[in-house]
């Protein structure tokens, strides 16, 4: 069982909670859950309009499930200075540190890569995927890390300002046209790379806005690693949360907040969220002490690459065709849907507790 007596020490338990939600939700979408809540059977049920939330806004607008993956490279951020004071606690140089970083950094982008690089006939260059994105935003950010908080936040507010001026002021007839889908800078460098536009109109530049998420959440991580007291660190958090709110919904009059290209508005927005989400959970776990069911999800987290490669490469899927006969039969009288649906939480449970077992046996896969 995980230990939150024993890891208080070396490990900041609100961030092994937000990071474990956040990989559970993750994986909670190839169990074909959210899928599920929306079926045209439950429109305009409470279900739907929940399920509604765990998909992503179609162009501009702001789903929850647009803040999965803020949340997810703001994590990685928030966890960079504990893992880098922990090496150099037990001697580790610089440079090691650092080679580890661009070796772990080409890992990501090399698997980001291939889980989409097939395309029928050929191979192609595309890096939209997380991975491939959080390949960027990780080196950029380590790059920068023992700067000060206010020169990693005026490197942030550069590329943010750097995307905003390359949408607004792209010159090539066609793309022109900053926030129309397929019609922009985002959508060019696509094909530029890739040679089509993604079907999604999801954009490979994302990664350098996006990098303002991990930059944020290194500096966030080195506050709650130093010696402030814990409600000064939670002031820090949510007054930071608070002013990214304001100015990215103000913003977003000006340039609209569309998750797809990364906006400027929608970079600051999910930002805030991040950090009040840290906040949240900190003030909850380390500092109340709630810490019950943390295990729950932190061991999920404790595996992140792994569960998502696994389910994202078909390992959800065969567990879905393994039990599907069985749900079938057990939940017949639930219905169609309803036998659906309880086998979506079935693999979701398979899903946590392959995270389980390899926690039990201390197996963690990592780069």
């Amino acid at each position: 069982m995980y230990s939150t007596t024993q890891q208080h020490d070396s490990r900041l338990l609100s961030l092994d909670f937000y990071r474990g939600l956040t990989m559970f939700l993750l994986i909670a979408e190839f169990s074909l859950l959210f899928e599920h809540l929306t079926s045209p059977q439950l429109e305009g049920t409470w279900l739907y309009a929940l399920g509604s939330q765990f998909h992503h806004v179609k162009w501009e607008g702001l789903h929850f499930w647009d803040l999965i993956q803020p949340f997810f490279m703001f994590i990685v951020g928030v966890a960079m200075p504990f893992s880098f004071a922990k090496r150099k606690a037990r001697g580790d140089r610089y440079q090691d540190i650092r080679n580890h970083a661009f070796r772990r950094a080409f890992l990501l982008l090399l698997l980001g890569w291939a889980l989409y690089c097939i395309d029928p006939g050929k191979i192609v260059f595309r890096f939209q995927n997380v991975l491939a994105q959080l390949s960027v935003t990780y080196i950029l950010a380590f790059l920068i890390m023992r700067k000060s908080a206010r020169i990693q936040i005026i490197c942030s507010l550069f590329l943010l300002l750097l995307t905003e001026i390359l949408y607004r002021n792209f010159w090539i007839p066609g793309f022109d046209q900053a926030w129309i889908p397929g019609k922009n800078f985002g959508a060019w460098l696509n094909i530029l790379i890739s040679g089509s536009e993604d079907g999604g109109h999801w954009a490979m530049f994302n990664a350098i806005p996006t990098t303002a998420h991990t930059i944020w959440g290194v500096v966030a991580g080195q506050w709650l690693l130093s010696d402030k007291a814990q409600g000064d660190k939670l002031k820090l958090l949510l007054v930071s949360s608070t002013i990214a709110l304001v100015i990215g919904y103000g913003l977003s009059f000006y340039t609209p907040i569309i998750k797809r290209i990364s906006t400027t508005s929608f970079v600051i927005v999910s930002g805030g969220w991040s950090l009040w989400a840290l906040a949240m959970s900190y003030w909850l776990i380390d500092m109340k002490r709630f810490r019950k069911y943390v295990w729950i999800f932190a061991i999920i987290g404790m595996n992140p690459l792994f569960i998502y490669l696994f389910a994202h490469v078909g390992g959800a899927e065969l567990i879905r065709k393994i039990l599907l006969p069985f749900s079938n039969f057990i939940f017949q009288w639930m219905g169609a849907l309803g036998a659906q649906m309880m086998l979506s939480l079935v693999v979701l449970g398979v899903l946590w507790y392959i995270c389980y077992w390899l926690h039990k046996r201390k197996i963690y896969i990592r780069i």
